[in-house]
């Protein structure tokens, strides 16, 4: 049997097993190891993952997962989010679409304290949405709003899915994590505008707060509750302030955030024993998750590669078919959407990383551009039917009178938008390139 079909028989068989519902750390390594004690032997097998754990466990930058995982958690079981979604409510309540144009900015914030986007989602569908349904808010509208805002998790800094990147394609977290500011922001303030457009439009869909309402909220309770916007801001410029700057590594700025995150909670007098048993094992469940998966990953590339199968691919494109680098690049982000219907970020960052980051390389792309591009396909797989993690989630905490269709119907116009961002990033790769060449010289 010839590599590219061993390789081919690998791909398939992985993909049937991740249909069976395998967890895919399982389905993945599972693939891996069996590949190699065929392709090597007994010793070549075990030799295989043995290695690939070393070098999981020898990669520093990996123990920022175990503290920004904590932040998260730290912010959601302590209610810091309930203070800031109140401050947007008061001072956006005023504007047309205004609380779901707050609910955007609250997710943006959220994203710069956790860097997961199920966390965002939680936050958003529990408190913002039943406050907008309440006040007549469309259910359409506000659990598509609720959605693409929660998505901005993994592209904003500071992102787990781009510290998974950033190993894969051995490129430095700093670089990814600012790389990820610009866009994030721009597809938030397209969010943003298709609220204001839309509502301003037809106002039936975000009846503002009423005058009599107004009138009883005071300034000083106004002053008051714009404190609450500081403490994230206090936390994410406490953590990456000195780390852009050069005065702490990577782990450090992430250490720094974790105490901070966790001293506030304590001084609000909301840290107790069930808080913190529930983020502690929060955290110890994700982290774990992540590195499982990380390692069926390298082994799984490890074959890969002893394979051949990325020159073979990249021979494919190229050679076989004459396709031009962006027609080659674009077709690698049209395969991670159709992808993305099916698979979770991590599982299409194992599977198919591998095999494009080399061609990627090889086409003479910016692999920093590039894992702003991947990130953003992964926003749209999050959102995507048929298998969607964050339609699911929301069905599950949203009320019952919201249906599954109403929520596949609200989707549409989110993807649309994140595909425009897609398109805007790869027409100027300066947006993402910009500020970590201010940062870093480069």
């Amino acid at each position: 049997m010839s590599y590219e079909l061993i390789a081919l028989s690998m791909f398939l068989g992985m993909l049937a097993l991740l249909m069976t519902g395998q967890r895919v750390f399982a389905g993945i390594g599972f693939v891996a190891v069996i590949a190699a004690i065929a392709l090597w032997g007994d010793r070549g097998g075990h030799d295989l993952a043995f290695t690939s754990a070393i070098k999981l466990m020898n990669w520093f930058p990996m123990l920022t997962l175990p503290m920004f995982v904590w932040m998260g958690f730290v912010m959601s079981e302590t209610r810091m989010a309930d203070d800031l979604y109140r401050m947007f409510h008061v001072w956006f309540g005023p504007v047309p679409g205004g609380l779901a144009v707050g609910t955007i900015l609250l997710m943006v914030l959220v994203s710069a304290m956790n860097g997961l986007s199920v966390a965002g989602l939680a936050i958003g569908a529990t408190i913002a949405l039943p406050e907008m349904l309440r006040r007549g808010y469309d259910k359409v509208m506000v659990t598509g709003i609720i959605q693409g805002g929660s998505s901005l998790g993994i592209l904003v800094p500071p992102s787990i899915v781009l510290v998974l990147y950033a190993m894969i394609a051995r490129q430095p977290v700093g670089h990814l994590w600012l790389a990820g500011v610009f866009p994030g922001l721009l597809m938030a303030g397209l969010f943003i505008v298709y609220v204001l457009i839309r509502c301003g439009l037809n106002p039936g869909l975000a009846p503002r707060l009423s005058a009599q309402e107004l009138s009883r909220i005071t300034w000083g309770e106004r002053l008051r509750l714009l404190r609450a916007g500081i403490t994230p801001l206090v936390i994410f410029g406490a953590m990456m302030g000195p780390f852009v700057a050069g005065y702490v590594s990577l782990v450090e700025s992430s250490v720094v955030g974790a105490v901070i995150a966790s001293l506030v909670a304590v001084f609000k007098g909301r840290w107790t024993r069930a808080i913190w048993e529930s983020c502690l094992r929060g955290t110890l469940n994700v982290t774990c998750m992540f590195m499982w998966i990380l390692l069926a990953a390298l082994a799984f590339g490890a074959v890969f590669d002893g394979l051949g199968a990325v020159r073979a691919i990249e021979a494919f494109f190229l050679e076989d078919l004459g396709l031009t680098r962006w027609q080659v690049i674009i077709l690698m982000q049209v395969s991670f959407l159709l992808l993305g219907m099916f698979l979770d970020d991590t599982a299409m960052l194992v599977i198919v990383a591998p095999l494009y980051i080399p061609l990627v390389r090889a086409l003479e792309f910016d692999l920093i551009w590039y894992g702003i591009l991947y990130t953003i396909t992964c926003q749209i797989a999050y959102i995507t039917p048929p298998f969607g993690y964050n339609l699911f989630l929301m069905r599950a905490l949203a009320p019952d009178h919201v249906t599954l269709g109403d929520i596949y119907r609200s989707i549409v116009p989110i993807v649309g938008i994140m595909i425009l961002t897609l398109a805007i990033i790869m027409a100027f790769p300066q947006i993402a390139l910009w500020l970590p060449g201010q940062v870093y010289g480069q």
